[in-house]
């Protein structure tokens, strides 16, 4: 049966592809410290569905390129706040301001 892995994408530049990046804590055998190992896999997402920061569930699957190995399954959970809405919307609000600060072209005159 194939393996389902569940993770955070980390990037959704290519085109039908994302990297899911999963995070487990291991225990070291001599010290017992725990510490966290990151690891990323490529998936395959047909629609184009999932961005940066959503929780996917990815599946096994047969290779499909040389670091694809995987398919988008399901998206479990969709952050509140994007990193590129926040952007857009600081941005939006600098401009807002800008245009406050500066008298219209008709009032000078």
């Amino acid at each position: 049966m194939a393996r389902t892995i569940i993770g955070t994408v980390s990037s959704s530049k290519g085109d039908k592809t994302i990297v899911v990046t999963v995070q487990t804590r291991k225990t070291h055998p001599l010290y017992r410290k725990q510490y966290t190992v990151s690891t990323k896999f490529m998936a395959h997402d047909e629609k184009n569905e999932a961005q940066t920061g959503d929780k996917v569930a990815i599946v096994e699957t047969r290779p499909l390129s040389a670091r694809k190995h995987h398919v988008l399954s399901r998206i479990i959970e969709k952050p509140a706040l994007r990193e590129d809405s926040l952007a857009l919307t600081k941005a939006t609000a600098k401009e807002a301001k800008v245009k406050a600060d500066k008298p219209a072209e008709s009032e000078e005159k």
